[in-house]
């Protein structure tokens, strides 16, 4: 079982109850909700009959790997830079799924993970780098798992279901000493779009149709696809039928966020994930609340923009992260300031300067993605652990 030790952050007190103590702006992991999260994840694929790949892009964090491992059992994680994979390679994680286009660039450190025994699964959708891939494999004497991706909504990267390259490629790599061809994989980004649980489900039917459709014509050529992963949160939560798919790669889900609950995939009382944030001035003249989280503590996504509810740079929750509240949230962010406009049923007393706040974030992977690590807490418990995650590429 991977594991590591549990940090300490400098100067924070592990027997302190609160949060008063922890350095702002800073990154806060309810320990309660995130393991609520993984189990309901894990219970219904489970219960769809198919195998959980979860993707550690969200958390990049050696203790929610394991926690996850340890809750629900998986098939291996994925990954989306080269910099997590080798991140946990080193903690002992061994089935590792780099679901981003390969190229050549970066041959060199996904072989030198190939070498040191990792069972690395590498994604491509040209035959262009598969070609100089498996050149790459040949000259170095190693062999690797390869999948192709598939496109199911137009949303990004990945070959048409019905794309005959699918086949050329998928016969280079079957020929191949060098290679094992793994399966095929797809992403339903755009089901980010959707809104409800009927038409997340229905989204997720056309992930799986594209998916199942793009193996068949394989398997018509006589070519054995072992694997069959779907992506993304909101159709592995809502999915109603998975016949066909062997795996799942959600993400997001471990922490969720204000996109995930705009378009209906969680509950705002679902969120693991806010920043702690410190009140540092006051402008009556324009009704208006200073705190010290800004862009680069909160990111700068306004994903929930073109949602019905427009959230801002993250919606204002009371210290302890019972209470959100209504109609607050952070109307601009600069580097380092947050403001924060008051409607007209608050009064600037209420939130003095000095006091705590958290917020909620739009985009939880751009929000943790600014910070080293995670405070850990129970619900306004502070646990006095700190789980450090990996950034860069």
């Amino acid at each position: 079982m991977p594991t590591q030790a549990i940090a300490q952050m400098p100067g924070a007190d592990h027997h302190h109850a609160g949060l008063n103590h922890l350095a702002t702006p800073c990154l806060v992991l309810d320990r309660q909700r995130l393991d609520a999260n993984i189990e309901d994840m894990a219970q219904r694929l489970a219960a769809l009959g198919v195998a959980f790949r979860p993707h550690a892009k969200t958390h990049k964090c050696i203790e929610v790997a394991t926690r996850m491992e340890k809750a629900a059992g998986f098939s291996g994680l994925t990954v989306s830079t080269l910099r997590e994979a080798e991140f946990f390679a080193a903690a002992g994680f061994r089935d590792l799924l780099y679901g981003v286009s390969i190229s050549p660039d970066k041959f060199a450190r996904a072989s030198a993970l190939l070498a040191a025994g990792i069972k690395l699964t590498l994604v491509l959708d040209t035959e262009e780098v598969c070609e100089r891939l498996l050149n790459c494999l040949a000259d170095a004497k190693l062999r690797a798992r390869v999948m192709i991706e598939i496109d199911a909504d137009g949303h990004r990267a990945g070959l048409e279901p019905d794309d005959p390259t699918l086949l050329r490629i998928a016969t280079q790599l079957t020929a191949s000493p060098y290679s094992d061809f793994a399966g095929i994989m797809v992403h339903a980004g755009e089901s980010y779009g959707c809104y409800g649980a009927d038409a997340i489900a229905a989204h997720a039917e056309r992930e799986r149709a594209a998916a199942v459709a793009a193996a068949q014509m394989l398997r018509d050529a006589d070519i054995e696809v072992p694997v069959v992963s779907i992506g993304s949160t909101p159709t592995a939560r809502f999915a109603r039928d998975l016949s066909g798919i062997t795996e799942a790669r959600p993400g997001v889900f471990a922490f969720y966020d204000l996109v995930m609950a705009g378009i209906g995939a969680c509950d705002r009382n679902e969120i693991a994930l806010t920043v702690l944030t410190t009140v540092i001035s006051h402008k009556p003249s324009h009704r208006r609340l200073i705190i010290d989280a800004g862009g680069l503590a909160l990111s700068k996504d306004r994903g929930t923009a073109t949602q019905r509810e427009d959230c801002g740079f993250g919606l204002i929750v009371s210290s302890d992260g019972a209470r959100v509240y209504e109609g607050l949230c952070v109307n601009r962010a600069n580097q380092e300031h947050g403001i924060i406009e008051l409607p007209k049923h608050y009064e600037l007393e209420e939130f003095p300067i000095g006091s705590r706040l958290r917020v909620l974030p739009n985009h939880a992977c751009m929000t943790a993605a600014a910070h080293d690590g995670y405070q850990v807490v129970e619900g306004c418990e502070a646990t006095g652990e700190y789980w450090q995650r990996c950034n860069g590429w």
